[in-house]
């Protein structure tokens, strides 16, 4: 048996495969190929591509992607939407950290 990293229907389960185009990503998040565009510009996400040069979407990426729709959509700037979500992120990661010190029982860094 092969391990199991390499089986098949193991990227059906990884958050982090780029399993869709851009066409279809765009349209699981009601979205144009644009918006997408712009996202990478925005260094927000950034796809993988295909051998044939072709940019592909993991679920992960599509998350986030579908959170920056969400606030465009009701009016923050592109721009704006990705630095919220970049800080949404750094303090989701933050907050991890402290949880993950303090069940060890070690003190927080302090700021």
């Amino acid at each position: 048996m092969p391990p199991r990293s390499t089986r098949p229907t193991d990227k059906f389960d990884d958050d982090d495969y780029p399993a869709y185009t851009m066409g279809r990503a765009a349209e699981m998040i009601g979205a144009t190929p644009a918006f997408l565009r712009a996202l990478g510009e925005h260094r927000l996400i950034t796809p993988l591509r295909s051998e044939g040069g072709h940019r592909r979407y993991s679920r992960y990426q599509l998350r986030i992607a579908g959170r920056a729709r969400e606030l465009v959509d009701s009016g923050t700037p592109i721009e704006a939407a990705c630095r919220i979500i970049i800080l949404e992120d750094q303090l989701e990661e933050a907050q991890r950290l402290n949880e993950e010190l303090r069940s060890h029982g070690r003190p927080a860094p302090s700021a």
